[in-house]
């Protein structure tokens, strides 16, 4: 995807959520509401550590089935803001639906650089395959969702070379991503990378667009109609990609839905996502 022919004014536009989305922060405070509701009425671990820094730690909703699939959901924020706990809600519905479910944390940039919270994010998926029994699931049902930024990491493990490491290649049996950014050359030139911190060389690296794809499990590409018309490309580029690499895809674009409305429908049980997600676990 080449963006050399827009002007920096209109890819911050574009790739900005919280210029494109003016009352933005009242849907943020709608989320932190709906989580603590959440962690309120589910029995659940909150800041187990998967690692040795502050910000690798994770919150378990145990579904109460040993035999569960273990949904993990990483949560967005242009890898520089939000937490775990401001998505907690995303548990209700699958909890319920019968998957146990991880919130997970990471370092946020300036504190660290991208590549660090990719590496986190591996990490992660490690401990979780190999303690999903205390947990409360099952290591050969892993599933993957994230929005935002979240969708960027999912997709980052899906081109992750896991024969370098103790798990199986498979160890990803299906993921969700969620108004993702695939593609994040244009992350150089907006407002937001004076505290990501991006730099030119490690855009390749980090663009699972321009990386090799690894995982062959089924992929949900989802976005709302209500994005910037370069966000929406991206997840229209990354579906396309995926089918291309023999992948099992569904791409939803939800009407009258932007980039904030769209995580928070995941707290609904009724909502497209929720039921696609718990489908693709079969349940």
């Amino acid at each position: 995807m080449a963006y050399d022919h827009l002007d920096d004014a209109t890819i911050n536009a574009q790739f900005s959520p919280r210029i494109a989305v003016p009352d933005c922060e009242e849907w943020l405070a709608r989320d932190a509401k709906l989580s603590a509701e959440t962690r309120g009425k589910i029995r659940h671990t909150a800041d187990i550590a998967y690692g040795e820094s502050p910000g690798e730690r994770l919150d378990v909703f145990p579904a109460g089935n040993p035999g569960a699939p273990i949904h993990v959901y990483i949560h967005g924020g242009y890898w520089r803001a939000l937490d775990k706990k401001d998505f907690s809600y995303v548990a209700e519905p699958l909890v319920a639906g019968g998957a146990t479910t991880v919130v997970l944390n990471y370092d946020l940039c300036p504190k660290v650089t991208l590549d660090t919270v990719v590496q986190q994010t591996r990490n992660a998926v490690i401990w979780i395959y190999r303690h999903a029994g205390l947990l409360g699931g099952n290591a050969d049902r892993i599933f993957l969702s994230g929005s935002s930024a979240g969708a960027h990491l999912v997709a980052m493990m899906l081109a992750e070379d896991w024969t370098r490491s103790p798990v199986p290649p498979d160890v990803i049996k299906g993921a969700a991503c969620i108004t993702g950014i695939y593609q994040i050359d244009p992350v150089l030139r907006i407002q937001a990378n004076a505290e990501i911190r991006l730099k030119p060389e490690m855009v390749a690296r980090n663009s699972p667009l321009s990386l090799p794809l690894r995982a062959h499990c089924p992929v949900l590409v989802a976005v709302g109609a209500k994005e910037t018309p370069e966000w929406i490309k991206q997840s229209e580029a990354y579906e396309a990609f995926l089918r291309r690499h023999g992948c099992a895809t569904e791409f939803i674009k939800l009407p009258e839905t932007h980039h904030f409305s769209i995580t928070q429908s995941l707290s609904w049980p009724q909502s497209v996502l929720a039921k696609a997600m718990l489908k693709q676990m079969g349940l």
